[in-house]
């Protein structure tokens, strides 16, 4: 038998207002604190992952746009943060980013998928007491990395704190006592709705770390290295030889674990496109499935009496989408060429261009490879040629004017 899980007790039961937070995550914090996370895990770091989240805060609108990691301390018994490093640290992060000027707007923490935990009060108090009073926090979920498909949601979760009334009393169908006095109030947490957005300079750097992402390849460690060193006896004397092989190896090894660069281009290129026409054939899908499941007389003027009578579920009417599946299908005639004939010949004629243009460019540089060749061979023969030419005088031709002497003098003149 399932045993549900029990609420908990720090998350508001309160319904959402209209007027709550609205919250803009960047991509470059994601980067930020999954570095972190790995970086901890794999150094094997003990205590909390905590840090803090910096971005602009205009009324109701807040931007989560950079985050550092802090430095915890435990005081009686509770972990909060080192309030003269953080500062510090605090400060240096304003001075970097002034323009535009950002502040603190929250903390983020690893949380399970039930939300925050008591442990997690300390320093969420000392953030709302010392820093900022509407601070929010960002739960990463490690637990949702495993369950959560591609494209699926972000394991991560965004809260709002309010003080409300604690009313963790059970009823028991007894009467209550009434008291006198204002109600006791506690921290309470609200999950918020966040958009993800990405500035020109956070597209560039997130092209650039999924490049990186997709051509990592594993790399064996290096527990062979003390049996190749017992083998270095035996090619004792032989250390260009074992040089070669080994730059051999290595270059093989680049070869056959990495991707060049243009390789990696055209990757993210294919990539690319192919996301794109994916997500275009999704669309019209989409799109198609609406129309078959609307009501008949609004497919076809000609409707059969009694078409509509039938038990099948149609799609609720959109006039606004229907307007807009309109407007789409009127937009196809400028894609389409009305003379498809004369589009075609100047496509052609296009194509010709830029084939011709391509062939000279060949033929061009085939003859400029040639003259390289030739001027290269006449300096080899004219090397060839005047060693040659004392063997053929002899010793005998010197200090006479001997026929082969005088040409040769006279053909260096000439030259």
């Amino acid at each position: 038998m399932a045993v549900e899980s029990a609420p908990n007790p720090l998350i508001s039961t309160q319904k959402s207002s209209d007027t709550s937070l609205q919250v803009a995550l960047h991509p470059l914090v994601l980067l930020t604190i999954s570095d972190y996370i790995t970086r901890h895990t794999l150094r094997q770091q003990k205590g909390p992952v905590v840090g803090a989240l910096l971005g602009q805060q205009n009324g109701r609108e807040i931007t989560i746009e950079h985050a550092f990691d802090c430095l915890l301390q435990q005081v009686d018994g509770e972990v909060i943060l080192s309030q003269a490093w953080f500062e510090d640290r605090l400060q240096q992060m304003k001075d970097v980013h002034k323009v535009p000027a950002l502040d603190l707007v929250g903390w983020y923490t690893i949380l399970p998928t039930s939300g925050p935990q008591p442990n997690h009060l300390p320093i969420h108090r000392q953030i709302l007491q010392s820093y900022n009073e509407s601070a929010i926090l960002l739960g990463f979920h490690p637990t949702a990395v495993l369950e959560t498909s591609a494209g699926g949601k972000l394991p991560l979760s965004i809260y709002e704190s309010n003080f409300e009334a604690d009313d963790t009393t059970v009823d028991n169908g007894e009467d209550k006592e009434m008291k006198d006095g204002e109600p006791q109030l506690a921290l309470k947490f609200k999950e918020l709705p966040y958009s993800v957005e990405t500035g020109e300079a956070e597209m560039i750097s997130v092209d650039f770390v999924a490049q990186g992402g997709g051509n990592a390849t594993a790399v064996e460690s290096t527990s062979k290295k003390p049996s190749q060193g017992k083998s270095e006896p035996a090619d004792k004397g032989k250390g260009k030889t074992r040089a070669t092989k080994g730059s051999e190896d290595s270059e093989t090894s680049k070869g056959d674990d990495y991707l060049s660069r243009e390789d990696e281009e055209l990757i993210a290129s294919l990539t690319a496109k192919a996301n794109a026409i994916k997500m275009l054939h999704s669309r019209i899908n989409l799109i198609a499935v609406y129309l078959q499941n609307l009501p008949p007389s609004y497919v076809s003027s000609t409707v059969p009496e009694g078409a509509e009578s039938s038990d099948k579920q149609y799609t609720p009417v959109s006039h606004s989408i229907l307007r807009s599946i309109q407007a789409l299908l009127g937009r196809l005639s400028l894609l389409i060429p009305a003379d498809s004939a004369a589009f075609e010949h100047e496509l052609m004629s296009e194509q010709n261009d830029v084939n011709l243009v391509s062939l000279l460019s060949t033929i061009t540089q085939s003859i400029k490879d040639v003259r390289e060749a030739g001027r290269k061979f006449a300096i080899v023969d004219n090397q060839k040629s005047l060693k040659l030419k004392p063997e053929r005088g002899g010793p005998q031709g010197w200090g006479n004017n001997s026929f082969n002497g005088g040409v040769m003098g006279v053909g260096d003149l000439i030259s």
